[in-house]
């Protein structure tokens, strides 16, 4: 097991250095997200992949490179100036815009897969947001969506800080916000991080609020997994991946506390 210092060491080299962070990402889609899909869904050459909130394209890597078409959209014109640059290193074929996906036009097709990694949390319209997925989705397409529970431990992304102190401290999200605000300023955290956790905190999601706002939208729940410790641990720290006890994840709110990742597959409604 890595020390708590080299832990926080690998986590900062982590955010500064975007291609370790790719190559994690496209090793946790190969090993955990495609074989998820696959029970639901068939991939081959003639597949097409739409991520929303792509970053800098890890989980379309291996799509690619078994020969999909994939396209990557994000609002953050340098995560995909990297995901250009990633795709072009790796000699794979891959198309990534710069834009708000909903602002789109002309998309001219639709996709039998769609992907939303660690995207809902940040978005305050979720039932919005879900509800116009299917204007890029076919009609027998699926969308997997993951994100952690928001009272998980670290659910409030708090791993980002500098500070050692703060991003090792679990459930401090969960604080009041002015107290959780203060306690990030004491901590030496620069105002766009702190702006980047208060807005997490705004936009948090359960489980109860993520599934209640499926039901209102035109998807429905094909398959959920809950995780206790995320399939992305494996690749970052070494940690064998576990699911959830099927009896804690019975229980609504304290199954928040317990779940590190949830694993969605929708489909829409028939």
């Amino acid at each position: 097991m890595l020390s708590s210092q080299t832990n926080h060491q690998n986590m900062q080299v982590r955010h500064n250095d975007r291609r370790m962070y790719f190559d994690e990402l496209a090793q946790t889609c190969q090993e955990f997200f495609i074989p998820y899909i696959l029970q639901f869904k068939k991939i081959d050459a003639s597949s097409r992949i739409l991520e929303i909130g792509c970053g800098d394209g890890g989980n379309l890597l291996p799509f690619s490179q078994m020969g999909c078409y994939t396209l990557g959209v994000d609002m953050a014109e340098g995560r995909i100036a990297d995901a250009r640059r990633f795709f072009k290193e790796y000699q794979v074929e891959g198309e990534f815009i710069a834009s708000d996906v909903f602002l789109l036009t002309d998309l001219h097709h639709s996709f039998d897969i769609i992907l939303c990694h660690d995207v809902i949390e940040h978005i305050g319209d979720k039932n919005g947001f879900l509800s116009m997925i299917p204007d890029f989705l076919a009609p027998d397409g699926v969308l997997f969506m993951s994100f952690p529970a928001w009272q998980m431990p670290f659910g409030g992304h708090q791993q980002i800080c500098r500070s050692k102190l703060m991003s090792h401290l679990p459930f401090v999200h969960l604080l009041p916000t002015s107290l959780y605000r203060g306690l990030l300023h004491l901590c030496g955290e620069k105002e766009d991080c702190i702006n980047e956790l208060m807005s997490i905190k705004k936009t948090r999601t359960p489980i109860e609020l993520f599934e209640k706002t499926v039901a209102d939208t035109p998807f429905i729940i094909k398959d959920r997994e809950l995780y206790f410790i995320n399939p992305h641990y494996k690749t970052k720290f070494g940690l064998q991946p576990r699911k959830l006890a099927e009896w804690i994840g019975k229980i609504p709110y304290l199954r928040n506390f317990f779940t590190t990742s949830c694993f969605y597959l929708l489909v829409r409604q028939q």
